[in-house]
């Protein structure tokens, strides 16, 4: 009782002396009402689920997690001429959960390019990079035959069984139920399709001097994810959302004119029957130089440019622990590559396929290098390259991730291509590595990825292509605009023109604050390379990154989840008045700032005294947490000139009128 009066009594007294001290000017922010409610953004509970069996409370999967996997063994034809592909897609598929499985899904994803699609019904007339961009064509799968493999004493036997495909996922019916904990089973699927022109602006076909580029991805029936979170997740193939995959083992085949040239997601097995004895030995070269080496040159397409061949050829890949494949093919390819050198001493290699439409100065003849550049920084930062290869492919698509390669639009060059190069390797840490749910949550692939490309671009060749860094007030308007959805928003729930603010750019920008302005990059960069550790080759969730996130770096974040990823909330801090202890310069002076939207941030102020000297001052979030506004005393011992509230607009602040406070002269 004793300490609760003496506290009571120190509040009032500094009530009374702020009262009566001399106030210079009062800003327009104090006609302002406020929006804030402290306890919406620090109330407790942030995480409505306590940690399970399969996911820590900390964060980390649990001492009972567990996925499913899926190997494959896929085979590939190329019919040039009719730009069609047919293929086998071998799966064996390993039930790790512990379920009991009746059925399978499978998702179809070319079946989006069929006239009477889900996805081809939902895609506006114009402004859409998805579907089939108006081509009308025989689009769409050709399901031939769906097998199960039945082994019975060594002699392996097939048996078509029943399946059903609704717009594009399969459902398999199994014979019999598939064990819980290790329950294996193989299934066989043939098929065919034609190659869209354009395909979602992820694959599709280029037209060059020297022939076509096909850039091959979405090819084969992939089996759909089955988790501890909503068990299978079968959601619709719209265009606007990416995907979500089981890891496996791949061995591929891929058949095509022998004219033609094949990359591929992974190691080539067979360089010596694909290349000639020349091209061998600069594949050699390439494999142990820092510098770019021609594998197959300009020259070479050129001579080759008038070949029409009848005959084939089978280029062999492989790639381990992998969640998905894609290729490109063409003869009308240049060829170059070099070292990549990663942290634990191993190596691999950056090759570069590209049309000599794309080979002028400054253009696809640095791909290798932004692409090694790339590699080996994110490697260094963040977790080690897992593949032996990192192919970058000009073609159709403005850029499209896949496991090992990735394909870039043709006409990029300078800038352009360093950025979309960089953007679509890191794909590889996320989703590539770490294996969200591309289709639920945008941001923890595009977001998360859009964030590591700002820390590259720094570091890229001393700055070459660096920008400045966001003007927050700038975009404060297109981040915490009242219209639009939340960053927990899936994809399909989005406007497509609001996929890449809010897919990519806000939360880019949100972890960019967090690791600069509140965490620090020590404990943020620790906490980082902690998620990825954790969930390489897993699936998380959100609240996998964030209970990560905050545990790694031991700081409550709840506030920030709330602001920027679960609302769409305005930030706006203002300065409500300044006055003297006393009317006294010399003896300090009182501050008073307000809050008056729902986000919470911290406060970073300019101070600057008649003298001309500026200081700067930072107040933490805290001061938030129970207030609407607050009032500190600034150790001053000349009058103040000037305030200003976040000078480097470094937060999203949506009005600026009140963030300045200037004495009355």
């Amino acid at each position: 009782m004793k300490n609760i009066s003496f506290k009571v009594l120190v509040e009032f007294v500094f009530l009374i002396a702020v009262s009566t001290v001399w106030s210079q000017q009062i800003s327009s922010s104090a006609n302002q009402v406020s929006k804030y409610n402290y306890q919406d953004a620090f109330g407790p509970f942030f995480y409505t689920k306590n940690g399970t069996n399969t996911r820590s409370a900390s964060g980390q999967p649990g001492f009972e997690y567990w996925q499913n996997r899926a190997d494959y063994q896929l085979s590939a034809k190329l019919d040039e001429a009719n730009n069609e592909i047919s293929g086998t897609s071998s799966i064996s598929y390993t039930n790790n959960s512990p379920d009991k499985l009746s059925f399978l899904w499978l998702t179809l994803d070319q079946n989006i390019f069929k006239d009477d699609s889900r996805g081809n019904a939902v895609i506006p007339i114009t402004g859409s990079r998805n579907g089939a961009q108006g081509q009308i064509f025989d689009g769409g799968f050709k399901i031939k035959s769906v097998k199960i493999i039945v082994s019975n004493k060594g002699v392996a036997t097939e048996k078509e069984i029943k399946y059903l495909i609704t717009d594009t996922r399969m459902q398999v019916f199994l014979p019999q139920e598939l064990n819980a904990k290790g329950g294996n089973v193989k299934i066989k699927i043939d098929f065919s399709f034609i190659i869209p022109n354009e395909g979602s602006d992820r694959m599709g076909i280029l037209g060059t001097s020297n022939g076509k580029i096909f850039s091959i991805a979405q090819w084969y029936p992939r089996m759909c994810v089955y988790d501890d979170i909503q068990g299978w997740i079968t959601n619709q193939y719209q265009g606007a959302s990416e995907f979500y995959l089981e890891y496996g083992d791949f061995d591929v085949n891929i058949t095509v004119p022998s004219h033609h040239f094949v990359v591929c997601s992974g190691e080539l097995i067979n360089t010596k029957e694909v290349y000639s004895g020349e091209q061998q030995k600069r594949w050699e070269q390439a494999s142990n130089s820092d510098q770019t080496v021609i594998i197959r040159s300009a020259d070479e397409v050129k001579s080759a440019s008038n070949t029409v061949s009848k005959s084939t050829k089978t280029w062999h890949f492989k790639i381990k622990n992998s969640r998905d494949v894609a290729w490109a093919s063409s003869a009308s390819f240049i060829l170059d590559a070099a070292k990549i050198n990663l942290p634990s001493g191993k190596k691999s290699l950056a090759i570069s396929a590209y049309p000599i439409e794309s080979n002028g100065k400054g253009a696809w003849s640095r791909s290798t290098e932004y692409t090694k550049t790339s590699i080996e920084n994110y490697s260094k930062r963040w977790f080690e390259y897992p593949y032996p290869a990192a192919i970058n492919v000009a073609g159709i698509p403005g850029g499209m991730e896949y496991p090992g390669i990735v394909f870039c639009e043709y006409k990029d060059k300078g800038k352009d291509l360093w950025g979309v190069t960089d953007h679509e390797f890191g794909h590889i840490w996320f989703p590539m590595i770490v294996g969200s749910n591309e289709r639920l949550f945008a941001w923890m692939d595009e977001g998360l990825n859009t964030f590591i490309n700002s820390i590259s671009e720094e570091d890229f060749n001393q700055g070459e292509y660096d920008e400045k860094p966001l003007d927050m007030h700038v975009f404060s308007e297109r981040f915490t605009n009242p219209n639009l959805e939340t960053l927990m928003a899936s994809p399909d729930n989005m406007k497509e023109v609001n996929i890449g603010t809010l897919g990519y750019r806000k939360p880019g920008a949100a972890l960019v604050i967090l690791r600069e302005h509140i965490l620090g990059p020590e404990r943020f960069d620790f906490a980082f390379r902690t998620y990825v550790e954790r969930w390489a080759y897993k699936h998380p969730t959100p609240d996998d990154f964030f209970r990560t996130i905050e545990n790694a770096a031991g700081e409550d974040l709840s506030w920030f989840w709330r602001g920027w990823f679960v609302n769409n909330w305005r930030l706006d801090q203002g300065i409500n008045s300044v006055s003297y202890v006393n009317g006294n310069p010399q003896s300090g002076a009182f501050i008073t700032i307000e809050n008056f939207e729902k986000m919470a941030m911290p406060v970073i102020m300019d101070i600057k005294t008649k003298s001309g000297k500026v200081s700067r001052l930072k107040l933490p979030v805290e001061i938030w947490q129970k207030n609407v506004n607050w009032t500190f005393k600034y150790n001053s011992t000349e009058e103040i000139e000037s305030i200003v509230i976040d000078p480097d607009h470094v937060f999203p602040d949506s009005n600026e009128s009140n963030n300045t406070w200037k004495s009355v002269k």
